[in-house]
């Protein structure tokens, strides 16, 4: 519930901490803002709070046009807390409710809740209707590619998934009074040839060295690179390709991001998608001070600030990855995914996508290129490639293998059915690929050596699991900051316990799970370097 008056405070303060985390509706100006929006602060008096811009927009206000709250911060509110909820945004976020046939009745069948409590929950937690949810969602984001881009208003329309251009003109008159073309800035001429950059806002802290630090180790020649401090790859939407290019906008305490893309309507996706992969919704400052009750684990929570869990573009490539970055180093991992790229798919002639400075070529496999090509010249042992090929055919057999939806045992259960992939593949997968925050790797070798030196003794991943749950919700991030604090330098605490030979939490680097957390493969043990 929001405080009234601690959000007044943050109003005048205009503090960007606060950005996205509510929204405040002028009653005499039928507006509702950001908390750093420049213009004068209103009287106290005049002032209502909403959690989301959905709510505000559902109570009769209209989006700011001075502080834009289209690019604000996504509110986090709901995440680890509300999982029916949490399913249900990721869904409307890649348009679960455009189009003729969508219907909140569908989008509840398919969480496994009836339409009645879906609606109670998002009232709950959102302050608003899923409908509302996505209305809002459409408007403002044509809203943003009225404003960054030059895309003729048709382009507009069909991206942010409206039905036809009379019901985007139609909304876009009752909510300002005035035709879209309107809200356009006189620089920006309309045009569907050059390239779009869109503005992606988070919530400060923000380490995008980390980030890139993540993305440069891991890069998969030919697909993604990093250079000059811009992450570049190729994706592919419904059979769509695009080229993205992502920089840094610290001033503005965003992304902005270059998308050539023929398919417009593929760029809620592409935004959506590239949130997870930077983390970009994460309230860090609140997962901290979550951690930080832990007073062991409060010292590396500290001194990695804005510390994000790097995502992937795609669960399936994240799973495929992690399969081949098993017992390796992470440049060998590379250059695996480099020839399972080269043997599944063909370079790519993009007439339409300039790629004179880049070396990308490809785009990473669907599960149907996977099957069909030789993995045989990869030169991996015959049980990791029986598990690749299982994979890619369970993928193809369940469309919900992947459900970012699903919940974090769901996507557990469903993963470790597939042979070959236990319980550390499992969470690896639903961590970076799923984005699920409370995933956590227990058996992760990076993880457990640096547990130990943290915490000054011998951990097996049954008590390193056991500690965890005081972490709940963000397990996910307390495995990030133990996988980054090898590189911290901190002072190892004072053993409780000298580890021998006989010890029972001694792990062998290399022991598979099944030896000491009931994993179930010997492809599922925990890896030097984890892709």
């Amino acid at each position: 519930m929001l405080n009234p008056d601690v959000c007044y405070r943050a109003l005048q303060t205009h503090d960007a901490r606060f950005d996205g985390r509510f929204f405040t509706g002028v009653t005499s100006t039928g507006i509702y803002c950001r908390p750093i929006c420049p213009a004068r602060t209103p009287m106290r008096k005049h002032c209502r709070f909403f959690p989301t811009a959905a709510a505000a927009q559902q109570a009769g206000f209209r989006a700011c046009l001075r502080c834009r709250p289209e690019i604000a911060p996504h509110s986090p509110a709901w995440r680890g807390t509300a999982s029916t909820v949490s399913r249900a945004m990721a869904r409307v976020a890649e348009g679960a409710l455009d189009g003729p046939r969508a219907s909140v009745e569908r989008l509840a069948a398919s969480l496994g809740v009836g339409e009645r409590q879906l609606r109670r929950l998002f009232d709950q937690h959102i302050g608003a209707s899923p409908l509302a949810v996505a209305q809002t969602r459409r408007v403002l984001f044509a809203k943003q590619l009225i404003h960054e881009t030059r895309l003729p208003m048709a382009s507009v329309a069909m991206a942010a998934g409206f039905g036809s251009i009379r019901r985007f003109n139609d909304t876009f008159l009752a909510l300002y009074k005035r035709p879209p073309s309107q809200l356009r800035r006189r620089s920006v001429t309309a045009s569907s040839a050059a390239p779009l950059v869109l503005r992606l806002s988070y919530r400060p802290p923000f380490d995008w060295n980390a980030l890139l630090v993540f993305f440069t180790a891991r890069a998969i020649p030919g697909v993604e690179e990093v250079r000059d401090g811009v992450y570049r790859r190729i994706v592919s939407v419904e059979k769509h390709v695009a080229f993205i290019a992502a920089s840094h906008a610290p001033s503005r305490n965003a992304l902005e991001v270059e998308i050539t893309c023929d398919h417009v309507p593929a760029l809620p996706v592409i935004a959506s998608r590239l949130r997870r992969v930077f983390d970009l919704d994460a309230d860090t400052e609140a997962i901290a001070a979550h951690l930080s009750r832990d007073r062991t684990l409060a010292p590396i929570v500290r001194r990695q600030p804005g510390l994000r869990t790097p995502g992937g573009w795609d669960a399936f490539e994240v799973a495929i990855r992690a399969i081949l970055g098993q017992q390796i180093s992470v440049v060998a991992a590379c250059g695996l995914a480099a020839k399972l790229v080269a043997l599944s798919t063909k370079s790519l002639a993009l007439a339409h996508i300039s790629l004179t400075d880049t070396a990308l070529t490809h785009v990473f496999p669907t599960p149907q290129q996977v099957l069909a090509a030789d993995l045989g010249a990869l030169g991996m042992p015959a049980a990791r490639r029986a598990t690749i090929v299982a994979l890619a055919r369970a993928a193809i057999d369940k469309p919900d293998l992947f459900e970012v939806a699903n919940s974090l045992e769901e996507s557990i259960g469903r993963l470790r059915s597939i042979p070959g992939i236990g319980e550390w593949t499992a969470q690896y997968i639903a961590l970076r690929g799923l984005h699920h925050p409370d995933a956590f790797p227990a058996s992760d070798i990076g993880i457990l050596r640096n547990a130990e030196h943290l915490f000054g003794n011998v951990l097996s991943p049954t008590q390193l699991l056991a500690r965890s749950e005081q972490w709940r919700p963000w397990r996910g991030y307390a495995a990030q900051h133990l996988w980054a604090a090898g590189n911290l330098n901190l002072a190892p605490r004072r053993k409780q316990s000298r580890p021998n030979a006989r010890h029972p939490s001694r792990i062998a680097p290399f022991a598979p799970p099944s030896a000491v957390a009931g994993g179930r493969s010997t492809a599922d043990r925990p890896t030097r370097v984890t892709l």
